[in-house]
């Protein structure tokens, strides 16, 4: 899979199908391989472009700590390498995040913007949140990261249904779970606590927005999405019912069908 060299680090990214471009955004636990079980049905109509934000997947690990806006930059050398002047965006969770910030400096290059499980600053819950994911990612304990951030992302109705499934997931991730690993999402955490947006989310409007909130979302909860919806007055709006903040894994068929049926509106 390609590499980009961006102020001397290796970026991850990946090119399938072809179609209008469609750049999609990770989470802060995910990487590329995480969009696997997706790309079959969006890359029908779509030119779908996936990277790993640096500290994530297979790009390059930084030692200090940065801002957001760094993510940014990444993802503009992405998208300037593959000479997409204009191109769909979309971003889930940490992604949201980079991707509300991007179009917020980029608005023209964007066709239309998805945002999924999405805030538009770090609020005092999510931050303490962050800080108790830092402390147990500090320890090196991967039964103790594990049960601090996995089961809060998920409703406790599919936690509790798709035990099974969650017990298969827990011996994937703890192979992931690496001392490298974590110390990337320490600096992670630490660049989404500075996020704030607020103040220009209406300069947004305009851009063709679909905002995607969970009922049971406990990291992100609905009521963000909301706010966010109500300050761009060109964005649409839809809450999954009985979804945590892992929409994409709980109700991936209603995933797929809204953004389908949005790029293709």
């Amino acid at each position: 899979m390609p590499h980009l060299q961006h102020d001397g680090k290796n970026i991850h990214y990946e090119v399938h199908g072809s179609g209008t471009p469609l750049v999609i955004l990770n989470g802060i636990m995910m990487s590329t391989v995480s969009w696997s079980m997706f790309l079959p049905d969006l890359t029908k109509n779509h030119q779908v472009i996936l990277l790993d934000f640096l500290d994530q997947g297979q790009s390059d690990k930084l030692e200090a700590d940065y801002r957001q806006d760094v993510q940014v930059e990444v993802l503009l050398a992405v998208v300037n390498h593959l000479k997409l002047d204009t191109f769909h965006l979309l971003g889930i969770s940490y992604g949201g995040e980079v991707a509300l910030h991007f179009a917020l400096s980029h608005k023209a290059r964007l066709n239309k913007l998805l945002l999924f499980n999405t805030t538009a600053y770090t609020n005092p819950w999510l931050d303490d949140i962050g800080k108790g994911w830092i402390q147990a990612a500090k320890t090196k304990n991967v039964e103790l990261f594990y049960n601090a951030t996995i089961p809060i992302i998920y409703s406790p109705y599919f936690y509790t249904k798709n035990i099974q499934w969650m017990n298969d997931r827990k011996s994937i991730l703890y192979d992931i779970f690496t001392d490298d690993f974590l110390d990337g999402m320490i600096r992670l955490i630490k660049s989404a606590s500075s996020h704030d947006v607020r103040t220009s989310l209406s300069d947004l409007s305009g851009l063709e927005t679909l905002i995607v909130g969970s009922d049971y979302d406990f990291i992100t909860p609905d009521f963000e999405q909301l706010s966010i919806h109500e300050q761009i007055s060109s964005s649409q709006m839809f809450i999954l019912k009985n979804c945590g903040h892992a929409s994409m894994y709980e109700k991936p068929q209603d995933f797929l069908t809204l953004i389908q049926g949005f790029l293709s509106s």
